[in-house]
């Protein structure tokens, strides 16, 4: 698993508007809070984003950008997006890099699914390195919202 202090995974993904995005341009001067999703749509994964939606504000301020990640289309992640108003783009990691390099993919998941994201959360500094990191096994867990704002404070 990926620990504190280790280099972030760069990762090249589509967002909602079909544009390339890369954990680089999420690092350029700011700290950023990676979140890995298993499955838009989903309730627990609706609370997930849209508490980060809910408490943007603290996130800005604390300097940091946000992005949720999950194996979905960037059809399917844009109509999800436009339906709970999240202000942060949600990229599509369809063929699995990211979640693999990041160690946050299930090898079986529910319906007889496989390679889909498990909910795990990370902050990356401005310079690349992993400030905190929490890979969940049970996809009904939130992560600990508290300790990322608390690790984010730390970067400021």
């Amino acid at each position: 698993m990926l620990k504190v202090g280790d280099k972030a995974p760069d990762f090249k993904l589509f967002n909602t508007e079909k544009q390339e995005m890369s954990l680089q341009d999420l690092t350029n001067g700011k700290n950023a809070v990676v979140l890995f999703f298993p499955l838009a749509f989903t309730g627990v994964c609706t609370t997930e984003l849209c508490a980060m939606r809910d408490d943007i504000a603290t996130y800005s301020n604390l300097n940091a950008n946000v992005v949720g990640i999950s194996v979905d289309s960037p059809f399917t992640l844009d109509k999800f997006k436009q339906e709970q108003h999240l202000p942060f783009p949600l990229l599509s990691d369809f063929n699995k890099e990211a979640a693999t390099a990041y160690e946050s993919i299930y090898g079986d998941f529910v319906l007889g699914m496989k390679g889909v994201a498990k909910r795990s959360a990370f902050v990356v500094d401005k310079t690349g390195t992993v400030r905190y990191a929490e890979v969940l096994e049970s996809a009904g867990d939130l992560p600990n919202f508290e300790a990322v704002k608390s690790t984010l404070a730390t970067l400021n």
